[in-house]
């Protein structure tokens, strides 16, 4: 098997068991100095201010004025007094200008955020690193994670227990603010027992992935993996070239895996990449709306998460397109008694119940980029085969589960004042229906409206009622729940559902037939004039607008005003002789 594929599934299969050893070639990529780096610099410096030169061996300058190796408390010392003056003297070697942070540097990498990505998802829970900088941190910050430091052997002491703390990045040399940090030969050779007895555990508690790490002048970091007899887990050691020398002990005491790369940032994102994905594999689909719609929060909001919201969408559509249409459950006629009707209805909406939640709060808090997976998903839903339709036992209730999400997509379409989205999902998707001789067709959505009369009688028996609207008003109390969420008050969600229906009405009116609308309860209004004036609102809005009303705009009637008042006309006076 591929190391990488083994890494991925290892890493995915004992979450939080492993812990990450970053060494300095991580942050190279970020144009962060090493630690020797910087000392060397500073060395330049202070020879500089000493009026000597250094050059071309600025250690063994140090060595000459000093009599020791290069120190950087006393290099620090030198050239900066103050805490506020050291502060200033080391921001530069860790922290971006403008100019910097345009090009990309002394920002953390792909790496880091590759990583960042694994804590975030609860893959690791310890990060081991012998940088000074603060990328690691950053990158963590950005996905929000506060992440427990510990840069000194002081704050071992007051620190969770690693299995306590989300993230803990273990910096073993120190941080480029604190004056203790570790650089010289000889600092590195001896670690503080308890920055020992932290590494002892973690080496024995946690599996390894080494990368960006040669092991040539950290003696006391080697030591401590030499010290480990315990291999609970796998070490990965990651390596652009064959290790040194002094790595391929290390590698065959903990009989590590030996992976090649181009670099550490290729590296990490690969194998997070494969990591997250298996997770996406093994997660249970949503089973109830409320988890779904969650799901579809997240995703929506990120342009990032675009491949996983259609996954979604798709999935649960193809899962509610296989329950609706289920040979036998389509086989199964009810009868035509209340009890009977109702149960089937109880039936279809449980059914589409996940995809109607996701549709009422997807077109709500979608944008225009959205649009095709609500137009795909009804469509889909709505286009059954000859073969399916022919199962069919209740053809009146063909319909019935699109033109839930129609009502529901709509609705929140509406409550957006995305009327482009509502003009799309009633003249962009096609349904499918068969003929009285059994001959599948096609129709605009739009055409669906007409099951509001097609279902009239079964809906009647069913509410035990000789209502014109029964469908409507069965929708009606229906979608109140759903549309809680996105409508709350009582009173705007009846106006907004009689928007909803006058305009699908003008809409159908605009693409069949201007004498044979679709009434809904907005009809009341006309025969009972108290009960509303959503019909005089949206004459008053129009006559204000004109072309520029966003219904309009949307495409509806195809944006034009005579068109639009042509059809109002026809289907007010449609409202009356129905009354009359």
């Amino acid at each position: 098997m591929d190391p990488m594929l083994s890494l991925a599934i290892t890493i995915h299969s004992n979450k939080g068991c492993y812990a990450v050893l970053l060494g300095s070639g991580v942050s190279r990529s970020a144009g962060i100095p090493t630690g020797w780096e910087i000392v060397l610099d500073l060395t330049r410096k202070l020879a500089h201010l000493k009026k000597e030169d250094c050059e071309p061996d600025p250690a063994a300058w140090f060595r000459t004025s000093f009599g020791k190796d290069p120190d950087y408390s006393i290099l620090l010392d030198e050239l900066a007094k103050s805490p506020s003056e050291r502060n200033q003297l080391l921001r530069p070697y860790f922290e971006p200008t403008p100019e910097e942070r345009e090009e990309g540097k002394k920002v953390p990498t792909p790496a880091h955020r590759a990583v960042a990505s694994l804590v975030e998802h609860g893959f690791i829970k310890v990060i081991v690193t012998t940088n000074f900088d603060k990328l690691m941190e950053k990158a963590l910050e950005e996905v929000g994670v506060q992440p427990q430091v510990i840069a000194s052997p002081d704050a071992i002491e007051g620190a969770l227990p690693l299995a306590h703390a989300r993230c803990t990045v273990f910096k073993v040399h120190g941080d480029y603010l604190d004056t203790r940090i570790k650089n010289a030969p000889h600092e590195l050779e001896k670690y503080d027992d308890r920055t020992n007895s932290l590494l002892d555990r973690i080496f024995d508690e946690y599996g390894l992935i080494v990368c960006g790490w040669s092991a040539e002048w950290d003696t006391a970091l080697r030591a401590a993996l030499e010290r480990c007899k315990g291999h609970r887990f796998t070490t990965y050691w990651v390596s652009r070239s064959e290790p040194i020398e002094l790595a391929k002990p290390l590698i065959a005491l903990r009989r590590a895996v030996v992976l090649s790369t181009s670099g550490a940032d290729s590296f990490f994102p690969q194998l997070t990449e494969k990591v997250i994905s298996l997770d996406d594999l093994t997660q249970p689909h949503p089973m109830t709306a409320k988890v779904a719609v969650a799901t579809l929060k997240r995703y929506i909001v990120e342009n990032k998460h675009a491949i996983r919201l259609h996954d979604l969408i798709d999935e649960e559509t193809e899962r509610t397109r296989r329950a609706v249409l289920d040979q036998d459950f389509l086989r199964k006629t009810c009868t035509d008694t209340p009890d009977s009707i109702k149960h089937r209805l109880e039936q279809y909406e449980t059914r589409v119940d996940t995809l109607l939640h996701l549709f009422i709060h997807g077109c709500r808090w979608g944008k225009p980029p959205h649009h095709q997976l609500w137009i795909r998903s009804l469509e889909w839903i709505s286009s059954p085969s000859i073969e399916e339709l022919n199962f069919v036992g209740d053809p009146d209730l063909t319909h019935y589960p699109p033109l839930l999400l129609l009502y529901g997509g709509g609705l929140a379409a509406v409550a957006a004042e995305d009327y482009g989205l509502l003009s799309s999902l009633l003249s962009n998707v096609t349904i499918a229906s068969l003929t009285l001789h059994r001959q599948r067709v096609e129709e605009k959505a739009a055409g669906i409206l007409t099951a509001l009369w097609d279902f009239r009688r079964t809906f009647q028996v069913a509410a035990g009622t000789q209502s014109n609207v029964a469908v409507s008003d069965y929708l009606y109390r229906l979608l109140r729940n759903p549309l809680r969420a996105i409508e709350p008050d009582d009173r705007r969600y009846e106006k907004l559902f009689d928007r909803y229906e006058y305009l699908s009405a003008i809409c159908y009116g605009d693409i069949y037939n201007i004498k044979d609308m679709p009434i809904g309860r907005f009809g009341r209004q006309f025969w009972y004039p108290d009960a509303g004036n959503i019909v005089g609102e949206i004459e008053t809005e129009q006559k204000r607008c004109g072309d520029n009303w966003p219904p309009l705009r949307g495409g509806i009637c195809g944006g034009s005003s005579k068109r639009f008042l042509e059809v109002k006309h026809a289907l007010d006076e449609s409202i009356k002789k129905t009354r009359r």
